[in-house]
C-alpha cells in the first residue's frame, strides 16, 4: 500500500439515514459515522451512489454537507455530481468551504460522453473547483468510460486533480490506471470500486477501495489494511476470501442500496431500513437470506 497517495486504504461509501417521515435522520448518521471511526476505517465518501445523492433535492445537500464535516474527524470527500454543473460548483464550495478535504464528480451523466467531450468536461471542473477533486468512474450508470489515458492526460494537466475511485467491474481496468500514472504522480490516489477488488488493487499498487460493504463490516477491510502492511499474506487470503463470501449481498433483493441499509439496520439497530429507491424493500426470504450472510440472530 502506497504511503505517498493522498488518499489511501478503506473508505466507506456512507449510507445516509432518512426518517420514517422522509427526512434525514441526522441522529443515526451521527451513529453511523462513530461505528465508521471506530473501526478504523480511513475515511468517508458522502452522497456517493449508496448514499442516494440523486434523489435529494439541492438545498437537503447543502444542509447534509455543513451538517455530516462536524460530525467526525475522519478525511471526507464530498461527492458533489449532478447534471447541473453550476450546481455541482455551488456544493463544491460548500465543501471546500466546510473542510472536506476533496470533492468527487463522475462524468456528465445522461449524456454518453466521448472521449474529447470527458476531458472538456473535466478540464471545465478544474477550473472552476477551488480545491483538490476526484473523479467517480461508474460506465454502469454514466455511460461512458473514463479510461487509463484520459486520466493520464488530466493528471499531467491538473495538479488538484488527485485520484478516481474506479467502479468497473474488472480489475485489470484498474490495474492500467494504477500502471499509466506510477511514474507520474506518486500523490494520485486510485480506489476500487467493487469490495472484492480491494486486495488485486492493492497488490497492483492501488490506494485501497471505496465500497459499499464498508458499511456493514468495516472492521472487515481494516483487518486486510493491516494484515497487508504486516505482510501476513495467508491472512489477507483469507480475508479476501470472507470479502468474497459477503459480496454475495448484491445478489440480495432488486435494489442494493436498500439492501445495505436493511443490513446495517437489521444488524446494529441504529437506522431504518428505509431507501428512496423505488422498490427495493427486501421480502421475508430476501430478509432471511442477509441475516444468514451476516449472522444476524
Amino acid at each position: 500500500m502506497s504511503n505517498k497517495a493522498l488518499f489511501s486504504g478503506a473508505w466507506c461509501p456512507s449510507v445516509i439515514p432518512f426518517k420514517t417521515s422522509g427526512e434525514i435522520d441526522y441522529d443515526a448518521l451521527q451513529k453511523h459515522f462513530d461505528r465508521l471511526a471506530a473501526s478504523g476505517t480511513d475515511g468517508i465518501l458522502l452522497m456517493g451512489t449508496i448514499g442516494e445523492f440523486v434523489t435529494m433535492s439541492l438545498s437537503e445537500r447543502e444542509s447534509l454537507l455543513k451538517k455530516a464535516r462536524k460530525m467526525t474527524k475522519l478525511p471526507m470527500i464530498a461527492h458533489v455530481s449532478t447534471t447541473c454543473v453550476d450546481d455541482m460548483v455551488h456544493l463544491a464550495d460548500i465543501a471546500y468551504a466546510e473542510g472536506y478535504e476533496a470533492v468527487m464528480a463522475l462524468p456528465h451523466y445522461y449524456y454518453a460522453q466521448t472521449p474529447k467531450q470527458l476531458y472538456e468536461y473535466f478540464i471545465d471542473l478544474n477550473n472552476r473547483f477551488k480545491g483538490k477533486w476526484l473523479i467517480y468512474n461508474f460506465p454502469a450508470r454514466t455511460g461512458c468510460d473514463v479510461d487509463a489515458a484520459l486520466v493520464l492526460k488530466l493528471a499531467k494537466e491538473c495538479p488538484n486533480f488527485v485520484g478516481i475511485k474506479d467502479t468497473v467491474d474488472c480489475s485489470s481496468h484498474t490495474r492500467l490506471i494504477v500502471r499509466a500514472m506510477a511514474p507520474v504522480r506518486k500523490d494520485f490516489s486510485i480506489f476500487a470500486g467493487y469490495d472484492e477488488y480491494f486486495v488485486p488493487n492493492l497488490m497492483n499498487g492501488g490506494a485501497g477501495v471505496l465500497s459499499g460493504l464498508n458499511n456493514v463490516v468495516p472492521e472487515l477491510f481494516t483487518k486486510i489494511k493491516t494484515a497487508y502492511q504486516a505482510n501476513n499474506l495467508a491472512e489477507v487470503a483469507a480475508l479476501h476470501e470472507e470479502i468474497g463470501r459477503l459480496s454475495g449481498i448484491y445478489a440480495i433483493g432488486d435494489d442494493f442500496v436498500t439492501t445495505i441499509k436493511t443490513t446495517v439496520a437489521r444488524k446494529y439497530k441504529y437506522l431504518e431500513p428505509i431507501s428512496r429507491n423505488y422498490g427495493g424493500k427486501l421480502n421475508p426470504e430476501q430478509l432471511a437470506a442477509v441475516d444468514s450472510l451476516f449472522d444476524i440472530k
